[in-house]
């Protein structure tokens, strides 16, 4: 059972291959990448150049501080096409070697640009494009220039972004800072300069660092005081060496720079680059405490807590409605049996060790298939449609089995006990192996940082996370089994138990057709109507069981040929949806939040142009997705508070495999959905819980 799980869930979509180009050199790998392999005329395709140095070394800024040099780029483009405009640079950081601070970026670095043909082309036209850089690769004691020619060969078309460069694009524009249009006033002398940057969370601050974009303005290697005046930071260091007022050298006595900003070791970094004009600034104010000396982050954060949210979040799945009727049947068997306190015990040990088996196999592939460079995350399995066609059957059969339609003796396949009821240790095995399989659906509350850590801890510590997913899940259970006092509180047995397995039935229809909602959303209605086709052949095959099982029977032939027809149809479903098919949550959300689908690039201008951002990941087949979307998302008052503060609303569909999506989940070191961030327009980022409130929504500052 557990081998044939597995082989279900290992279902690898292709991607196309991305336009790019690279080259190795002594000390660094470059690399061109374009967003798309198909740039459509007179309409901008972003161009990525990449830097990666080997371990010491390092690239420089477009102002690279007291030496070193930016990165040269020249172009060869077909026709009139117009030079691409300068590179955006992510954010750098600051070495000081033999006393010269120099602007660099010791791990990998992204410059994008854009290049835009002419729009007079006609879609197929060849579009070659030739890059020649050059630039200087350093390390504390020596400097090497290297340089490389890239070429892309493309054809003219719609300019649909290539899903296999989504990732690349997507951290490239995280790295970038933002452009603001701050009142930021500085005022220079012969002794100091200073920086008066408004910041509305000023208190959260622990270092920050100005880079100008022209020399002559600050002393690079002097010392940056930062302190709190009033609502805003107070940023004091010393003039240039050459001691001359400069105030009046940039033209319109505008200084343009860029910002670091960080604040606690787990916060991402934050960047804004900005023109500030000379004026009265502040004098100093209270000095604000510096970044702590830690290296601890999630790939090195303690395992313990990390266990104990995932054992958490496996304990809470216990009370969802496809895992709670298996839960609740199974310890109402060991009341129906009577059974010994060593029975009970190897009961609950083997259904510990079928949730703790097959979450722990799950967490496993999706560890394997990361490795090997697959984008996916927690119950990736479900954005195929085969595997929600086989789950659906699998409830289906459930639901009937809780109904009294038939019962299910793995031995002999006759009347006798089924599956969920048996007081054996295969039973209670193949049970906990069931329920954690049906839960794969849920990452509910404690679940997202346990599994997003798992994904960045070292292999053996991140199979011990699932694990701890499926000891939680099973942790009721076990209780039952060894406690005896628990034992002892559970219901007497009688015929009322009969009335409870159908009661507990009608959950699991509900789980069926939910299921059939999903396989509706993911291919169609072609796509479901073959997985209730499938449905009802599963029934009447598992009708002629029990009616077999009533006569006295064993199951025969026709039973055993609509079961097989039943997975036949099943498997018929093709795994990709066909045009138009999906109308996941992106086209269809909450219509009150005006919501927009989410495309890294629309999330870069809305934050560009200080606009608060809501932002959420949700499916079709995610149940705490869908509670909220009816709950709190769907609130009066969250739209009207959502209007009132100018919040726009993105949201991102991960029904089906959507690679930038899955980038977005990485970078945030999520293993799963959903997940809610609220971008500021100070920058700053609140990750808010998987279970929303209406107050969650309604108290986010601007």
């Amino acid at each position: 059972m557990i081998r044939a799980l597995l082989i279900l869930v290992a279902i690898l979509l292709g991607q196309p291959l991305a336009a790019q180009s690279s080259a190795q050199r002594t000390n660094t790998r470059i690399e061109l990448i374009l967003e798309s392999q198909q740039p459509a005329p007179g309409k901008p395709v972003a161009a990525l150049i990449r830097l990666t140095p080997k371990p010491g070394w390092h690239s420089y800024w477009s102002n690279p501080g007291d030496a070193g040099a930016p990165t040269r780029l020249i172009w060869t483009l077909p026709g009139n096409t117009p030079p691409p405009p300068a590179p955006r640079y992510p954010v750098p950081e600051t070495l000081i070697v033999s006393g010269l601070m120099n602007h660099v970026y010791s791990q990998p670095a992204a410059l994008i640009t854009e290049i835009t043909p002419p729009a007079g082309l006609t879609p197929g036209t060849a579009f070659p494009i030739t890059l020649q850089a050059a630039w200087l690769i350093c390390s504390d004691t020596q400097c090497v220039p290297e340089e490389a020619q890239l070429s892309v060969q493309v054809k003219i078309g719609s300019g649909t972004p290539d899903q296999s460069a989504a990732r690349a694009f997507t951290a490239a524009r995280a790295a970038l800072p933002r452009p603001v249009d701050w009142n930021i006033k500085y005022k220079l002398t012969a002794k100091s300069f200073v920086l008066a940057v408004p910041f509305a969370t000023p208190k959260t601050v622990t270092s920050a660092h100005f880079f100008p974009d022209n020399d002559g303005i600050i002393d690079y290697a002097a010392p940056q005081k930062l302190t709190l005046a009033g609502d805003g930071l107070r940023l004091e260091t010393a003039p240039a060496r050459s001691g001359a007022s400069l105030a009046s050298k940039p033209k319109d006595g505008k200084i343009t720079g860029l910002i670091r900003i960080t604040r606690g070791p787990k916060d991402p970094v934050l960047g804004f680059t900005f023109a500030a004009r000379p004026g009265t600034v502040p004098a100093a104010g209270t000095p604000l405490a510096a970044a702590p000396d830690s290296t601890d982050s999630t790939d090195t954060a303690p395992l313990l807590p990390i266990l104990a949210l995932a054992i958490l979040g496996g304990l809470i799945l216990n009370v969802m409605p496809c895992v709670f009727p298996i839960l609740s049947l199974k310890a109402l068997s060991l009341a129906k049996g009577q059974v010994d306190a060593p029975r009970a015990r190897a009961d609950a040990l083997a259904y510990t060790a079928g949730t703790i088996l097959v979450s722990t196999a799950l967490g496993g592939l999706i560890l394997a298939l990361r490795a090997g460079g697959e984008e996916i995350g927690w119950a990736f399995q479900l954005q195929d449609p085969r595997v929600i066609t086989l789950l659906l059957l699998l409830v289906t059969a459930i639901a009937l089995n809780l109904a009294g339609l038939f019962e299910l003796n793995l031995t002999s396949g006759t009347l006798g006990e089924s599956l969920t009821n048996r007081n054996d240790a295969l039973g209670s095995f193949a049970t906990g192996a069931l329920s954690a399989f049906i839960a794969t659906p849920c990452t509910g509350p404690f679940m997202a940082g346990a599994l997003g850590a798992a994904l960045v801890l070292p292999p053996l510590a991140g199979l011990l996370v699932f694990a701890g997913l499926g000891f939680g899940l099973a942790l009721p259970f076990l209780l039952i089994g060894f406690v005896p006092a628990l034992r002892r509180r559970l219901p007497r047995p009688g015929a009322w138990m009969t009335k409870l397995r159908a009661v507990l039935s009608v959950p699991m229809f509900l789980t069926a057709l939910a299921l059939a909602w999903v396989l509706g959303r993911q291919s169609g209605v072609d796509g479901m109507a073959i997985g209730i086709c499938a449905a009802v052949l599963i029934g009447l095959a598992l009708w002629w069981v029990g009616k077999r099982q009533h006569l006295g029977g064993s199951i025969a032939l026709p039973g055993l040929l609509a079961l097989g027809l039943g997975i036949a149809a099943a498997l018929t479903i093709p795994a990709a949806a066909p045009p138009g098919a999906l109308l996941g949550a992106a086209a269809t959300t909450t219509a009150t939040l005006n919501a927009e689908p989410y495309t890294p690039a629309r999330l870069a201008d809305l934050r560009a142009a200080n606009t608060p951002v809501f932002l959420y990941m949700t499916a079709d087949w995610c149940i705490t997705c869908k509670v909220n979307e009816k709950t709190a998302l769907s609130s009066a008052a969250v739209a009207s508070a959502f209007a009132e503060k100018g919040i726009k609303v993105l949201v991102g569909d991960w029904t089906r495999p959507d690679p930038i999506i899955s980038a977005w989940l990485e970078d945030r070191g999520r293993a799963g959905i959903p997940a809610y961030v609220y971008y500021a327009p100070d920058g700053t980022e609140q990750e808010l819980p998987q279970l929303l409130t209406v107050s969650d929504l309604t108290s986010l500052k601007i």
